[in-house]
């Protein structure tokens, strides 16, 4: 019996609607980050108002009135199309950059064996890219040629006096190729030794206990200046009679010594928010000190602390243009280096030269900072729901 009051059955569903313009796409995105609220909107008009007002002068001093290519500092007083300003001023030389940008990236490496250099980045690039992705497989045999069989090859080709190769001593090397040698050895030093000093520091062992304690204590304490410094010239005087080492090598040392002590509070730190369950998980499991710290503890105290690994990175890679202080020229001192040059002393040629400079830091900065978001997110699986 059918009920009189009831009036209509649907006897079919709707079809899916697209919904408002004002709940999908870039209207909603803008609405939801730009204007949810008043404040939110005043702050948005204001941040566009200062990019209206700061960027359309820098696009025009850096791309438009730019001077790309000549001689001398004499075409760095003239605009682009050509004739001077009234104020003298005209936008970035860049032809300063064009014409010094081989000792910006070699120093006064030997133009001849400018190849060797060129192989040993070409090589790293090959190995490093494959290490980085995930999905690529051979991961314990690329990891041993990265770490262990390249920096061997890279120094032969690098210094030379084997195999026919001409030397080339240290103090020839410079630009974006010390900054990126100091760096990567410093990179790789400093992980492992950090492991060891962070857990020596939390051994129940007195002496090892107290010795990682005082190398953290004491190296954090000070400057890495005062650290280049004593390495650089104080150590020659503790050495015997005749005994010396490279002074890039020194300076290796100190840098990989610098940033080891500062990673090692950067792993303890990892080290103290691994829950107390998980040691005892790993005790009833009959796992001993060592296959608990490499099975299970390390693995999730690195995760958790990849943000001030990589940030710790980044500012060893920025800290290399401190090795200017032992007489040393990495890409930034190199830069500096060149504004005496009479061939090109003008006012414009410092602030081109050191935004270049910026823009190549900040390239492999912004790539290691970048990466280190990638993997926080692939390994975040946690509190996945």
């Amino acid at each position: 019996m059918v009920d009189s009051n009831l009036s209509f059955v649907r006897s079919e569903m709707l079809q899916e609607q697209t919904p408002p313009l004002a709940e999908r796409g870039a209207v909603k995105w803008m609405r939801t980050n730009l204007f949810a609220t008043p404040v939110d909107t005043a702050l948005t008009i204001f941040a566009l108002l200062l990019i209206a007002w700061f960027l359309p002068p820098m696009i025009r001093w850096l791309f438009i009135e730019a001077v790309w290519t000549g001689p001398d500092r004499s075409v760095c007083s003239t605009v682009a199309q050509g004739g001077i300003q009234p104020d003298g001023w005209s936008g970035a030389c860049w032809a300063y950059v064009n014409a010094n940008f081989n000792q910006f990236m070699y120093g006064r490496y030997p133009i001849e064996e400018h190849w060797r250099v060129n192989l040993v980045g070409i090589m790293f690039v090959l190995l490093l890219i494959p290490l980085l992705i995930p999905k690529v497989p051979y991961k314990v045999a690329n990891a041993v040629t990265f770490f262990f069989i390249f920096p061997i090859v890279a120094f032969f080709l690098l210094v030379g006096g084997w195999f026919g190769l001409s030397y080339v001593e240290t103090p020839l090397w410079g630009g974006l190729l010390v900054t990126l040698v100091i760096s990567f050895v410093g990179i790789c030093v400093s992980l492992p030794l950090g492991i060891v000093l962070a857990l020596g520091r939390r051994s129940k062992m007195p002496i090892i206990k107290m010795f990682c304690v005082i190398f953290i204590e004491t190296i954090r304490g000070i400057p890495l200046i005062t650290v280049l410094f004593m390495a650089s010239y104080m150590l020659p005087l503790f050495l015997p009679p005749g005994v010396t080492f490279d002074k890039l090598l020194r300076a290796l040392i100190g840098v990989a010594l610098f940033a080891s002590a500062y990673m090692a509070e950067v792993v303890r730190g990892g080290l103290q928010a691994i829950p107390k369950g998980q040691y005892e998980g790993a005790d009833s499991l009959g796992l001993g000190y060592w296959q608990k710290t490499r099975l299970i503890i390390l693995p999730q105290a690195l995760k958790l602390v990849i943000p001030s690994i990589v940030n710790t990175f980044i500012g060893l890679f920025k800290d290399t243009s401190l090795v200017t202080i032992i007489s040393m020229f990495d890409l930034l001192g190199t830069v500096r280096q060149h504004f005496s040059d009479a061939n090109w002393a003008s006012p414009q040629t410092p602030m081109s030269g050191l935004i270049f400079a910026g823009f190549v830091f900040w390239i492999f900065c912004f790539g290691m900072s970048r990466y280190s978001i990638f993997m926080e997110n692939r390994l975040d699986t946690g509190h996945k729901r």
